[in-house]
């Protein structure tokens, strides 16, 4: 397949280089501004005693909740409002400090990787569909649907134990998480460049022409490979069920965000193929949740 990829690129590489352009200047417009910041506070804020202080406090309704520790409550409040793949990193950095109780890091991988209000609103909804309500219907719904599984999982989990870790004293945090936010943020540039010189050659090989979802085919088998773009495709429709497989196709993640939280949660220890099973099963709740509203608001 790799041998494939090369051979595809080669018989026209001027054309591919431009796609992969294309990749890095969405990365750099739309990617870069709104991730890079949340990478570098998030990774400030974690090494504060603030933090630490946090989790101490959250702890009890997190462990009610979804029989996380408070440490992965605060994880996943933080990812909550900043948005793939914040989570995934945050996971892989307490997991090798130690700061997440025993048995907790797949559950707290499936909480806390959502995307954010500034992509769900600001992207999707206000660019794409010119609609902030269809932004926020489709951000309710993604994460009701990924808290209500989480929750559900509770059940089927032992109790986790708190820890609390001494705080220790780090002279070069700011130069630490800046390097970690610049090393994180050129990992995704580079597989969103990726991702999109691939999409480029499936279309050229004619896969996005396929009728097998009439109209949205395209959309869909877009997002599916990098959601962005299959949100792009989908909002030329701006229709209530375009909209709910827009919500969809974020909640799941599409290859591109998947490949970018799995280099950081297999070094947490999270197994893929379970991780991308309830993916799935968020995804489908969160494209029925966002149709109802859309379908009794009329937001789009």
């Amino acid at each position: 397949m790799l041998l494939a990829v090369m051979a595809i690129f080669l018989t026209d590489p001027v054309r591919y280089a431009k796609s992969v352009l294309g990749g890095i200047s969405l990365w750099a417009t739309c990617v870069l501004p709104a991730t890079f910041p949340f990478l570098f506070l998030t990774a400030l804020l974690t090494g504060l005693p603030a933090f630490a202080a946090f989790s101490r406090k959250f702890s009890s309704a997190a462990g009610k909740l979804f029989r996380i520790s408070g440490a992965g409550g605060g994880i996943a409040l933080l990812a909550a409002l900043s948005g793939y793949p914040v989570g995934a990193k945050m996971i892989c950095e307490a997991e090798k400090e130690g700061r997440l109780a025993r048995g907790e890091t797949f559950r707290l991988a499936c909480l806390a990787t959502t995307s954010g209000p500034m992509f769900l609103v600001g992207t999707v909804g206000a660019l794409l569909y010119e609609n902030a309500a269809a932004g926020w219907a489709m951000l309710f719904s993604h994460l009701a649907a990924v808290w209500l599984v989480a929750f559900a999982m509770r059940f089927f989990a032992a109790p986790v134990s708190a820890r609390f870790l001494p705080q220790k004293t780090n002279p070069t945090l700011l130069y630490d998480s800046l390097y970690s936010a610049v090393i994180s943020i050129l990992c995704v540039g580079g597989l969103i460049a990726l991702f999109s010189c691939f999409g480029e050659m499936l279309g050229d090989l004619g896969l996005f022409r396929i009728p097998l979802f009439g109209n949205y085919t395209e959309g869909i088998l877009r997002g599916l490979l990098e959601m962005t773009n299959g949100c792009a495709a989908l909002a030329a429709y701006k229709t209530p069920l375009s909209c709910a497989l827009s919500c969809g196709l974020v909640t799941f993640g599409g290859m591109c965000v998947l490949c970018q939280q799995a280099a950081f949660l297999t070094r947490a220890g999270v197994k893929t193929l379970p991780f991308l099973g309830i993916k799935l099963l968020q995804a489908v709740l969160a494209f029925l949740l966002c149709l109802g509203i859309c379908a009794a608001t009329g937001c789009v």
